[in-house]
């Protein structure tokens, strides 16, 4: 027990001298114990996660509680694999937390982990940093100060920047995840999907349309790039393989034209959540897990 608590110890200093060094290139993964094949019918797949996963307002809803998606990205990676068996359990709001512990009337998202579970996808920690409140706060800042940076100044009033601190914090807890999931399924192949691209990625912004601070648009990005090096890193230490969702979705942020966006704003204008993927953004995060499935074990 105690080489394991020194362990842990060891991954959050080294999370977080990455990330307060402001390191945001992305470390590269050797998993070396992927098991499944991750290839033809005779697979049984399990997609836990969050908002970001289950397609919050996306055609057709077929669980209110959870606002899921049969178009979100597990439905139409399960739809192309031709899975033999299927289990989503993503949901709106699930933090690390609901992974043991039920939500609504969803069952805690391990139980559809068994042992004969061949492929798991899992996209989760957003929450746990204060992804809506974070959303929030930086809007209502924005709005008082347009030219300036008050998101990044209300979160650094500590003399560190709090949500680099949250990103530091919930890698422990993605690493229990992960941990559990290859307990329970010692032979699947377990993918960690990142985030998407929300906010324009060279930096600038889309005032009022996005009421973000000028400023903060870079400071909102780079905390975005922080969250998926934090999930890399930790897929990595766990031999789990990470699914790349930011680079495949720049140049289709919340700040481009309704035609071009797979993020809405927070006034959307398709079908999904503010600030979330919408269909065309599930499709892409679709294309990345395909692509990532198709990738022999062991090259990143």
């Amino acid at each position: 027990m105690q080489g394991e608590a020194a362990r842990r110890r060891r991954r959050a200093v080294s999370v977080g001298a990455t990330l307060g060094g402001c390191v945001l290139v992305a470390a590269s993964a050797t998993p070396a114990a992927a098991h499944g094949s991750g290839h033809g019918r005779d697979m049984d797949y399990a997609a836990l996660g969050d908002s970001y996963t289950s397609g919050p307002l996306i055609p057709t809803q077929v669980d209110a509680n959870c606002a899921r998606s049969d178009h979100n990205y597990p439905s139409i990676v399960a739809a192309a694999r031709e899975v033999t068996a299927f289990k989503d359990v993503s949901c709106g709001g699930a933090t690390t937390e609901h992974m043991w512990k039920p939500q609504g009337t969803n069952d805690p998202q391990l139980n559809a982990v068994r042992r004969d579970t061949d492929l798991v996808t899992v996209q989760i920690g957003g929450n746990d940093i204060g992804f809506g409140s974070i959303i929030g706060t930086c809007a209502r800042l924005g709005a008082q100060d347009p030219t300036g940076n008050p998101c990044e100044r209300y979160y650094g009033t500590s003399g560190f920047d709090q949500l680099t601190l949250n990103i530091v914090r919930t890698a422990p807890k993605v690493d229990r995840v992960l941990r559990a999931v290859h307990a329970r399924a010692p032979h699947a192949r377990v993918l960690v999907v990142g985030y998407p691209d929300l906010l324009p990625d060279d930096g600038s912004g889309c005032f009022p349309s996005v009421p973000f601070a000028a400023k903060d648009f870079p400071y909102l990005r780079d905390t975005g790039k922080r969250l998926n090096l934090m999930l890399r890193l930790v897929a990595k230490w766990n031999h789990a393989q990470y699914v790349d969702t930011y680079g495949p979705t720049v140049g289709h942020d919340m700040c481009k034209a309704p035609a071009d966006r797979w993020i809405e704003p927070l006034q959307p204008a398709s079908p999904a959540a503010p600030a979330h993927p919408n269909a065309k953004g599930e499709e892409a995060m679709a294309r990345a897990v395909l692509e990532r499935l198709d990738t022999p074990r062991g090259r990143d």
